[in-house]
């Protein structure tokens, strides 16, 4: 299933997915999602985690297909419904559901970000609510639930250990991670690599915000020298932030690097048109640090 709507980018808006289990709505990033498909069966896997309902290979690719209902701890799916599959962080994966209800085009402003009774910030599995239509949709951490399937598929901070012994380097860098688990592996993985200057905050628009202040200050050079951004974040997205950095006179020399699960071509391009000095998908923290080191000119 293709989104009909062009998405122009950096407009801090997203296509939301609205989609039904067990009685109540859910939602998704329409840009995760390959297609949706009717329920087909899969073959089990031995020993695999109890929300793996098994794999199937249609068009030659195969797919691990999740019981989201299991993963939710709302019982297992019947054998009907459907497949939404999903392209993130470089993994093919199917979310088994009860049935989809349709497309929402909303600004990134709109949605709330759940409170700690709703989603204790490093457990829980919504990453934001929105309210369409007098009821709330929960949008799902997918990432989140495929790194509690399995860890192997989440940043590898062991990378930045095989990268042997590194200087200290205290250049100034903004992260912009909404994910407060990411936000804390991301700042563990840099300072183990030597940068010890780390400013994060938890959406665009906080480090908007921060960027508007330090340029009003005058202390810009001493605050920030490269930003790292996430694309999904509540409030603003890292699109629009690259947008508002990369179209400023004043702004437009900080290197921006996108790190987010969202990387695919369609992604790439508008990280492109965009301005963005670098794109990486999520797991690649190796990968982040080491193009930190070039965007910066720092030789290790």
């Amino acid at each position: 299933m293709e989104s009909k709507i062009l998405m122009e980018s950096g407009t801090n808006e997203l296509e939301v997915l609205e989609f039904m289990l067990a009685g109540n709505s859910y939602g998704i990033n329409v840009a995760k999602i390959r297609e949706i498909i009717p329920y087909q069966p899969v073959t089990p896997v031995p020993n695999a985690h109890p929300s793996v309902e098994g794999i199937f290979m249609p068009r030659e690719v195969m797919i691990t297909a999740i019981d989201l209902k299991n993963c939710l701890q709302r019982g297992e799916s019947e054998p009907k419904g459907l497949f939404i599959v999903t392209n993130f962080n470089e993994l093919d994966i199917a979310f088994h559901v009860d049935s989809v209800v349709g497309i929402h085009r909303v600004s990134w402003t709109e949605i709330i970000k759940p409170d700690s009774t709703v989603s204790n910030s490093e457990d829980g599995v919504s990453t934001g609510i929105i309210k369409k239509n007098n009821k709330l949709i929960i949008i799902l951490d997918f990432e989140k639930i495929v790194t509690d399937i399995n860890p192997e598929t989440g940043l590898k901070i062991q990378e930045i250990d095989e990268m042997g012994v590194r200087s200290r380097n205290d250049t100034p860098i903004l992260i912009a991670e909404d994910s407060a688990l990411l936000n804390k592996l991301i700042v563990e993985s840099l300072h183990r690599a030597g940068y010890s200057n780390l400013t994060h905050t938890e959406n665009g628009q906080q480090a908007w915000d921060l960027i508007c202040e330090w340029k009003e200050e005058d202390t810009l050079e001493e605050h920030v020298q490269c930003i790292i951004t996430d694309i999904e974040m509540p409030l603003m997205d890292g699109h629009r932030l690259t947008k508002l950095v990369k179209t400023d006179d004043t702004l437009k020399h900080i290197p921006i690097i996108i790190f987010s699960s969202l990387i695919n071509e369609e992604m790439r391009r508008k990280g492109v048109q965009l301005g963005a000095d670098a794109q990486l998908t999520k797991p690649e923290i190796g990968n982040l640090v080491r193009t930190i080191d070039e965007v910066l000119g720092i030789e290790q």
